[in-house]
This record gives structure tokens, sequence and C-alpha cells, in this order.
């Protein structure tokens, strides 16, 4: 009997997966439990085993392609059978009217290919890119798509459109989306060209725009160099593409804040070196400054749990319903990988010891370099480590991974002269930079937060007495 091989749902919010390579020959025999496809994820690298034994026919789908989850892909079946499985968008002919917000938080099911797709005219799209085109007031045949051979519009493709088009306010948006009028025929005379609503009233009114500086005016994106000039040109997709799709919503729908904060980081220096001495042999590993750092951040966030929060049941207009406090610490700490940046979470980081921490932190980093980690391995972050330190970055401004209430950056710790008792001494000197959401947080309660953790950090031994290493 011919079975189907498709696509798993890896995780919640797994919605399309990226084909890797075939490990098996079209048409060659395969046993049961045997890997034949490896595909990509915004998780990570998960191979795909045969559902029983039999001769594998290959469908239309070739390393590269961008699939839909619970997409078949292949058959398993006799040697002289061939794929004659149905496209997954075969037969959805769902209009954006059929579908509501109800869709994107209902429980998703595995019972139906046609829901992972949406008609709109000819136009094929997501339910999430129809979602954020309607909210954005975008005509989705304006914007190219890459999702599902290039036939259906995804959420990141919205979200590329909307990237191109010029800076403007959000008044001068609702105005321009109100008149159907094109913002990238709209000239912007505010500061670096930002599109105002005089200038779209303007040009509502067909009345010429005062003379501006033209240069100003000239997005980045607009001028296009010519072919020569391109060394190398890569298809955004992949982890690539979860990246810049996150991050964009991030910037676009947060209303960030960042605090920079300077610490002295001398006692946690020293205190880091005795560790060292004391604890590898015993430990197999000696304690990082991303170790003590995290499980400083770790008590801040039991400490003051309003950092500890996310934003939940978004209208369609995008404003919040409601804001959780959670009750479990889930650290995710950013790890650079040659796939890109990836977040491994540390489940209930403040009630493990420092030891603990460590070794479940080396054994998530060595599943992320080694393209074998779990889904659950990056899901459910309450709040978010950064650090650069090792690149000699004294400071910067992280981008807050939705949907937390913040994100730490942490900088390289570097010996400064400083004053202290009236005397200049050689101190260990460490930039953190605290980024936050003001619509869940205030300044004062952020700059609290971080205050406490520059306390602990400059007087570590405080933390360490309650501690258990």
């Amino acid at each position: 009997m011919t079975k189907e091989v498709f696509v798993p749902k890896l995780g919640q919010t797994m919605e399309e997966a990226t084909l890797v390579r075939w490990l098996v020959a079209n048409g060659a025999p395969v046993d049961e439990g045997q890997g034949i496809l490896e595909v990509e994820t915004d998780k990570a690298i998960f191979t795909i085993e045969a559902n029983t034994r039999g001769h594998l026919h290959i469908g239309p789908y070739k390393p590269g392609d961008v699939v839909p989850v619970l997409t078949v892909v292949a058959t398993i079946g006799k040697p002289d059978e061939q794929f004659s499985a149905k496209p997954a968008t075969e037969g959805a002919d769902l209009t954006r009217e059929a579908k509501t917000a109800k869709d994107e938080t209902a429980p998703r099911t595995q019972t139906s290919l046609s829901e992972t797709v949406e008609r709109a005219g000819k136009i094929v799209a997501s339910p999430r890119a129809c979602k954020l085109a309607e909210a954005k007031g975008v005509d989705l045949a304006q914007v190219k798509s890459t999702g599902y051979g290039g036939v259906r519009v995804a959420e990141r493709d919205v979200l590329a459109y909307l990237g191109q088009l010029p800076k403007a306010t959000p008044v001068a948006q609702k105005i321009a989306a109100e008149a159907d009028i094109d913002l990238r025929a709209v000239v912007g005379t505010g500061v670096g060209g930002t599109i105002t609503k005089e200038d779209v009233e303007r040009t509502v009114a067909g009345r010429r725009p005062p003379s501006v500086d033209r240069g100003r005016g000239i997005e980045p994106s607009s001028v296009v160099p010519p072919l020569s000039e391109i060394l190398e040109r890569a298809p955004l997709r992949g982890v690539r593409a979860i990246i810049a799709d996150r991050m964009a919503t991030s910037v676009h729908t947060t209303a960030r804040v960042t605090l920079f904060m300077e610490a002295d980081a001398t006692e946690l220096v020293n205190m880091r070196e005795r560790l060292k001495a004391h604890v590898e042999k015993e430990w197999g590993f000696a304690p990082g400054y991303n170790d003590l750092l995290a499980k400083i951040v770790a008590s801040g966030l039991r400490q003051f749990p309003y950092m500890n929060a996310r934003l939940t049941g978004l209208t369609d207009s995008g404003q919040s319903a409601a804001i959780e406090r959670l009750a479990h610490i889930n650290l995710g700490m950013a790890v650079d990988t040659e796939r890109g940046l990836l977040v491994p979470v540390i489940h209930d980081a403040d009630q493990k010891s420092l030891r603990q921490f460590g070794q479940e932190f080396r054994e998530l980093v060595e599943r992320v370099h080694n393209g074998k980690l779990l889904p659950d391995d990056l899901t459910g972050g309450t709040f978010t480590i950064t650090n650069l330190g090792m690149y000699d970055v004294l400071a910067f401004t992280p981008v807050i991974n939705l949907p937390e209430a913040g994100i730490l950056g942490v900088g390289c710790i570097t010996p400064q002269p400083v004053v202290r008792e009236g005397q200049v001494v050689v101190r260990q000197m460490l930039v953190l930079s605290l980024v936050f959401d003001h619509r869940l947080v205030d300044g004062t309660p952020a700059a609290r937060f971080m205050q406490y953790i520059k306390d602990l950090i400059e007087e570590p031994y405080l933390w360490l007495a309650v501690q258990p290493l």
C-alpha cells in the first residue's frame, strides 16, 4: 500500500519549511525509520524518516523549495509506481471574507492542507499575510511572493514590501491609505526625507511641494547598483528569512526604549577567576560571564516580575488586549551560528544552580552548532540576553525578541580609569543596554530593574550568598 510522506508540523508557530536535501535517490528502496529528507525550519534542521518500507517516489520538489507544513513531498510504494499526491493548494478556494481573526489564534490541526493558504481573488496568501496586509492597507497584488514555490504571499513578503516603502509618519500613512495614495509617489519634506501629513495632503490636492533637498528623500533601497557591482546574490530564505521577518515585525510594532548603564565589574571578574580555579576540574567547565550574568538577570526578573511579561490578545488595530506577567523565568541566550542567530531557551533559569545552568547552556550551544536542536529548545522564552563583548563591542541596541518585554545587551569588560573616593584607579567596566517595550513597561520601573542588575554585578558575593552553586 502506498504511503504519503509529508512535512510534519514541528512547532505551534511553524507554517512552512525549506527543503534542504534528499538523502535517498528517487526510486531507491528505503526501510521504515530511515532518514530520507532534511528540512529547515526557524528552529533547526530536522530529518524526515520513512514511514514504511518500499521504494521512494519524490514529488516535484527540489532543495531550496519552501513548502507549507503537511505538504506531501513524496510517496513510498512499489518500484513501478510514481508520485501522484495532490499539491497542498489544490482545491483551496477560501476568500478573505471567509477568514477571520479566529484563524490566527485557534489551535491549528493537521486535518486540512487548504487551511494553510488563502485566496484573495487570484492571489494566494497565508492567513497571517492577509491579516497584516489588511491592517497596513497593503494591496497584495503589489507584493512579490516567495512562499510555496513563489506563488503564495507569506507574511515575510508583506513585511519586506513595507520595509521598501519610504519613511512616513503614522498619520501620513493613514491619510495615504484612505486616499489610495502610493507613498512612493510622495516627496517627503520631513527630517531625513520622512513623509509628513502635509506632504500627503499636498499630493492629494495636486500641489507641488516646496523646494527641498532631494538628496534627503532618496532611500538607499531605491538606488540599484549595476549588476557588475554585485559580488554575490543569495535568496532570503530559511533561518535568514525568519530573522528578517521577526526583526522587522519587532521594529514596526514595539515602542522601543533603550537604557544604557555602566557597571563596575571588577568584583565579578575576580569572583569568576576564583570560581574557575576551584570548580573547573569538578564541573568539567569553567563558569563564564554568560552564566553569571544570566543568573543575576534571572534573579532580577524574579524581583521585578513586570519585566518578565508579554503582550497577548492583540486586536486588529494592533492595540494590546492584555499584559501577562509570567510565572516561569525562561531565559533566551542568543547564539551566533553559520545559519544565523538562534536563541536557545533555559527554562526556569532562576530555579537552577550555577552549575546546572552552565551545563544546560553548554549542551544547548552544542546542539545549536550541530543542528540537533529540538523544537522546545527554542520556544517559551520570557526574556533574552545577547552578549557581543567577545567581539570588543562596548554597547549596542539589540532588537526585542517578541512577544517578550525586553532584551539585555552585554558589551565587553574593559579596564578604565575611574574616580573612587577621590582617587583615580583602574577598574573593570561593563556597559549594559536594556531595550524594553514602552507599551508594557515605563522608563522608571525599567531603570530600577537595570539598577538591581548593576548592583549585583558590582557586589556579586551578595547574590552568591543566596544562590547555590
